[in-house]
């Protein structure tokens, strides 16, 4: 598939200097796509914006709490490629993400690899064999092939920090549910809908990332009400759950009973603004 049928996508709120990061990134592809469209979950267009090395088309979809399926397909829709690659706003993609999203021939999900970045990681210059040194695979994902592709027989494995897909896929299920709304759930119930429409996941060579540092929470009790929320709409439609790592995390702390065999979610408290501020992790942590 050329480059001119390739869209890259991502979303924005408040991380201006990650987006500057992405697009220098898309600056130096071993294969331009067609375009990056950008949905602004935000009033205002970042200024000072790199050239990404392809033509740039701004979105904006307003809405609280952050309207991450609605972001996501506006963007779809006003997207020209015939197939979407989704990058998260904290990644920056190596040099031969794009080629390798755009030169493997299955129609399929396609999952791609993601490394994390420790604090301060990221200098004025992009430097690959730092990254590559610096970051470290999440210890919850399966390593990636070194060649081609492999099946993945659980879709619920797709995060939504790298991925893609053909367009028309995208849209024959309608997008994502713009009824999950903050953070949570609404990339897992997009994949499992995805493999109920006959679309396999596969994991795939060469298509690195590095996710750029961001303070993270353990528990995630900052996303507390959406993930709540977001489970237990998950679980409704699909009669099992999704991160049940959290929700592990919410019912030691005392906040939630809740049972995986089960069907409920019970609060038991609310997390207070100073609990929340606890959560909050040193730099040196790289995963919630």
């Amino acid at each position: 598939m050329p480059s001119r049928a390739v869209s890259v996508l991502t979303l924005v709120r408040g991380r201006d200097e990650h987006l500057r990061n992405l697009m220098r990134g898309l600056a130096r592809q071993s294969l331009a796509p067609l375009e990056l469209v950008i949905a602004w979950m935000q009033p205002d267009v970042a200024p000072d914006l790199p050239d990404p090395g392809c033509p740039v088309r701004h979105l904006h979809v307003p809405g609280e709490p952050m309207p991450l399926a609605a972001a996501r397909n506006r963007a779809a829709a006003a997207a020209q490629g015939e197939r979407l690659i989704f990058l998260d706003v904290d990644c920056i993609p190596g040099p031969n993400l794009v080629a390798a999203y755009a030169e493997i021939q299955t129609e399929a999900l396609l999952l791609g690899e993601v490394l994390y970045l420790p604090e301060g990681a990221v200098g004025p210059n992009l430097d690959d064999a730092a990254l590559d040194r610096l970051g470290q695979v999440h210890p919850a994902r399966p390593p990636v092939p070194t060649v081609g592709s492999r099946l993945e027989l659980n879709p619920m494995e797709l995060w939504g920090l790298s991925f893609a897909l053909p367009a028309e896929a995208y849209a024959r299920i309608g997008g994502m549910d713009e009824a999950f709304t903050g953070y949570g759930a609404e990339e897992t119930d997009f994949a499992v809908r995805l493999a109920a429409s006959g679309l396999s996941t596969h994991w795939i060579a060469g298509a690195r990332a590095y996710h750029q540092h961001h303070p993270v929470h353990v528990p995630p009790l900052h996303h507390f009400e959406p993930i709540l929320r977001n489970a237990a709409r998950f679980h409704a439609r699909h009669g099992r759950w999704c991160m049940e790592y959290w929700l592990g995390q919410f019912r030691e702390a005392g906040f939630i009973a809740w049972d995986p065999d089960g069907t409920m979610i019970e609060r038991l408290a609310t997390p207070s603004p100073a609990e929340i501020a606890a959560a909050r992790q040193p730099g040196t942590c790289l995963f919630s």
